[in-house]
């Protein structure tokens, strides 16, 4: 029997524009899914949140582009408080594993500095 696992991410985004956004979605996606092993026909569903700033493409864009057709996927706005990283998208996703699983959480580009305890890979 299996469960259901959280696996977070985070990557900084060097512009607002539609190609930064979209580009580095799908570097941080492509990471967590290869840094944790995991079959996109495992995923139950995917929320993205990103930070004010970013507002020129809806992140779970880039996992439809990547083919995650099936996989619930949302968007939302980060809570904006006061002197947080700015230009930011999160990622986590809900997977189906195995009851042993381990998540490797990935933190990439300046979000290595927001959960270091948490982030284990580069």
């Amino acid at each position: 029997m299996g469960k259901v696992a959280g696996i977070r991410g985070a990557i900084s985004v060097k512009e607002n524009n539609r190609e930064e956004i979209l580009s580095s979605t799908r570097q941080l996606l492509r990471e967590m899914v290869e840094a944790n092993s995991i079959w996109i026909e495992d995923i139950a569903s995917v929320i993205f949140t990103a930070t004010t700033d970013l507002d020129a493409a809806f992140p779970a864009e880039a996992a439809r582009e990547m083919g995650w057709t099936a996989v619930a996927l949302l968007d939302a706005v980060e809570i904006p408080v006061p002197g947080s990283m700015p230009r930011v998208v999160r990622v986590l996703i809900l997977v189906n594993v195995p009851e042993d699983f381990k998540p490797k959480h990935v933190f990439m580009g300046n979000c290595k500095k927001l959960r270091p305890d948490l982030s284990e890979t580069e």
